[in-house]
């Protein structure tokens, strides 16, 4: 009899522990929200989209990604583009000489613009680095936590900022997002996603951004100040006339 019972125990102890899920990691959390934001429809589809008066588009040209901003400007039509190798600026289609600091200023600006609005889809770039903070919850939902930073080599400028993100245990989609800068004296910003809508297969989000009403913020716990409403609210990130068409 205590044979049998020995046996039952075991035997129930195996098939528990072959019903464990594998602990998460960081990029198999973030492979997976990739692939349900899309996945490789962002290199076979150009997307365009309206945001703060000017129009963005991206696409790729033989593996090559090309990030495009559009301004209207009095009576001139300014063109800015950025490959992996350069940035070039048009004014009426005539392409414009401009000082090193000015193409890295603008470069800039229309890299971290399209940055956002395809995120989750840049957290696999070369010189991004993943770490797994464990679950965290907001707003009564449980969320898995992931810090990003970046390698000096390929990080851009902003290489030594550092990045949070919550991904959601239910959708596997990231619902909000936090980071830390050190340009004009520094900071923090906390997103908050809504408006979340798929157009021919690709994830779009607009954005509550808020900001510490205090300084000093250890990032690691603006979550739970967003939650005790110690945030400012400072704008609306918002995408307008978005178009996904095919290469």
């Amino acid at each position: 009899m205590k044979l049998q019972l020995l046996l039952l125990c075991t035997f129930l102890f195996l098939s528990c522990k072959k019903e464990e899920k594998p602990r998460p990691t960081a990029q198999s959390v973030i492979d997976s929200a990739i692939v349900k934001s899309g996945g490789e429809r962002f290199k076979n589809h150009k997307v365009s989209f309206f945001f703060r008066n000017r129009t963005y588009s991206s696409y790729y040209v033989d593996g090559l990604k090309i990030l495009e901003r559009y301004t209207v400007l009095d009576s001139n039509r300014i063109l800015d583009r950025k490959s992996n190798t350069d940035f070039q600026r048009f004014i009426n289609d005539s392409l414009i000489a401009l000082p090193d600091s000015l193409k890295t200023r603008y470069a800039n600006s229309v890299n971290s613009v399209h940055y956002f609005s395809k995120l989750p889809f840049g957290l696999n770039d070369k010189a991004v680095n993943k770490e797994y903070l464990g679950e965290e919850k907001i707003k009564e939902m449980v969320y898995h936590k992931i810090k990003v930073t970046f390698d000096q080599e390929g990080g851009g400028d902003d290489f030594d900022d550092t990045y949070l993100y919550w991904f959601n245990l239910t959708t596997g989609l990231p619902d909000y997002l936090a980071y830390d800068f050190h340009v004009n004296g520094g900071g923090q910003r906390f997103r908050e996603v809504y408006n979340e809508r798929f157009i021919n297969g690709i994830r779009f989000v607009d954005y509550n951004n808020y900001k510490p009403k205090t300084k000093g913020t250890d990032l690691t716990e603006i979550a739970r100040l967003f939650q005790k409403g110690d945030l400012e609210l400072l704008s609306k990130i918002e995408l307008d006339s978005i178009s996904v068409q095919a290469n």
